[in-house]
């Protein structure tokens, strides 16, 4: 047998990682040994075992690819409204209610009051004005209209942004990567948590920011950068995101040459100041609507963090009481340099190297420093890092599904005061399932007890809760604070891990990837050489 030659056995981009046979689900059915007919993905007799593998040679017998995108679509959907059936944030739970009421009441003001005033007074409970009749309006209808609405934007807004990237990551690619990349996207059960089951929006914010990856994907820079100050003007929260884009677009346009790189930047920014500008246009006819529009969009006067936030600041509280120490501006401050401090290097390699892999690993160590170690975090906050290290679940099978699983038990605590441990149970039980064949023979079994452990550990948790609510009467926190430090602890090795892919691995990637070709090519050329100098002779 002839010794495979280096370009065979070096990759030629990450992405080539997942080779058939190392990942099964990826290979597609009826690719040969190491599809997911084979290997570890089947048992003895070649049965296979792994549930996305058994879905997709399904696909592929009743020959149904054509319409494989819209029934996961159509599944996932249906998926979403079972989880809505369940109670939302704030049911029944005078005077305060929730996130629902909230979302409900701000639809109200903008209906029933000047465009001007919709940023006056304190929107959550609004004792400004003598509108406390329709406080709390919980009937059938209003939750059913409230919940579809959740999934039509969530379709033609997020569903869209992410079919198309799937396409656009894993161009040329075999169709099951791609329709597998949909599913497991779409399934991602901390977003359907908490837009279906706790009532948000979020999943209109993440959909424009995808829409802008995908714009810079194709190198279409101007569109994507509308789409981002879109996704910024829905949720600010998309500001998480801006180092890496910012560092992106820097890094593309430095690489055109003074006049080039200036002509790019004068596009970019008038378009960014056009697209605020519209969207922020009524309120910036004088200061105090400025001022007023800004108090609500930075909350500062809330507080460091949110509740029991997974963050290093909430984690480090246990410790040193942080908000006792220091007054507000103190700490508004000291979480700005930490948070400035911990995205710099991915923002920096960015514009040393902006390629698009690049982008995705970037935008989930910016939004990663800012959830660990910004001001005011709340614990949904974690959606955004998610969402790019969900994009990524075909170059990281092993780490995204992780990292998936420990977000959505960050916000445990969350969705268990709210009744919302059975969707919870559901969705993640579907993901691990789903996701636990995802990489099998390169995975050691080191790493695949460890994950084990940690899954166990953190079940193990959650069961104590129920079986035990209150073991300690003197600390009726317990379990939120062990929750807190537990994933902060895990998001924190999360931020050093994808620093490290993005700052140290990629760069060696590309260069073990230019060398392995260059060195293919030349013994290409020399054998051709030999071949002419055969038939010559």
């Amino acid at each position: 047998m002839d010794k495979p030659s280096a370009q065979a056995r070096a990759p030629s981009s990450p992405l080539a990682l997942l080779t058939p046979k190392e990942t099964p689900l990826l290979a597609g059915p009826g690719s040969g040994s190491g599809g997911i007919g084979s290997g570890s993905g089947s048992n003895s007799n070649g049965k296979i075992h792994i549930p996305l593998a058994r879905y997709a040679t399904w696909i592929e017998d009743n020959q149904l690819k054509r319409y494989a995108p819209w029934l996961v679509i159509l599944v996932t959907g249906l998926v979403r409204w079972c989880v809505g059936f369940g109670p939302y944030s704030g049911y029944a739970t005078p005077p305060r209610f929730g996130d629902y009421e909230a979302q409900r009441h701000w639809m109200e003001l903008t209906l029933h009051r000047p465009v001007r005033e919709w940023y006056c007074g304190n929107l959550i409970n609004p004792e400004w004005y003598a509108w406390k009749t329709s406080r709390g309006y919980e009937s059938a209808e209003a939750k059913e209209f409230m919940r579809i609405s959740v999934l039509v934007f969530e379709l033609v807004v997020y569903t869209s942004s992410v079919v198309v990237f799937t396409r656009r990551w894993l161009v040329n690619k075999a169709w099951i990567r791609q329709h597998t990349l949909l599913l497991l996207i779409l399934l991602q059960p901390g977003l359907i948590l908490i837009d279906h089951g706790h009532f948000q929006y979020n999943a209109v914010m993440l959909g424009l920011t995808v829409w802008a990856v995908n714009c810079f994907l194709a190198d279409q820079d101007v569109l994507g950068s509308v789409f981002f100050c879109l996704a910024l003007s829905f949720k600010q929260m998309a500001l998480y995101y801006s180092p890496a884009v910012f560092g992106y677009l820097l890094g593309k346009s430095l690489r055109l040459g003074v006049i080039g790189c200036l002509w790019k930047l004068i596009k970019l920014g008038v378009t960014v100041v056009a697209t605020l500008g519209i969207m922020f246009a009524p309120w910036l006819q004088s200061k105090d609507d400025i001022l007023q529009v800004a108090q609500r969009i930075f909350p500062v006067f809330r507080g460091l963090y949110e509740d029991k936030v997974a963050n290093i600041w909430c984690a480090l509280n246990v410790a040193i009481k942080l908000r006792d120490l220091f007054d507000i501006q103190t700490l508004v401050r000291f979480s700005t340099l930490a948070t400035l401090a911990a995205f710099l290097p991915s923002c920096i390699a960015l514009i040393a190297r902006p390629t698009k892999r690049g982008l995705i690993y970037g935008l989930a160590n910016s939004s990663l420093s800012f959830f660990l170690l910004s001001f005011q975090v709340h614990e949904k906050s974690i959606l955004l890092p998610a969402l790019p290290v969900t994009l990524l679940i075909v170059d990281e099978p092993v780490v995204a599904p992780w990292f998936v699983s420990l977000a959505c038990f960050s916000m445990y605590p969350l969705l268990y005061r709210e009744g919302l441990a059975m969707p919870y149970l559901a969705m993640v039980g579907l993901w691990i399932w789903l996701t636990a064949g995802l990489c099998t023979r390169r995975v050691s079994s080191t790493v695949k007890w460890l994950a084990v452990v940690a899954h166990v550990g953190l079940a193990g948790l959650q069961l104590a809760e129920w079986v035990a609510p209150t073991p300690l009467p003197r600390y009726p926190d317990l379990y939120a604070v062990l929750n807190a430090v537990l994933s902060a602890g895990g998001f924190t090795a999360y931020w050093v891990y994808f620093n490290w892919r993005q700052i140290i691995w990629l760069p060696s990637a590309r260069a073990l990837s230019s060398s392995t070709t260059s060195s293919g090519s030349r013994r290409q050329m020399l054998h051709q050489q030999q071949q002419v100098k055969t038939k010559t002779a």
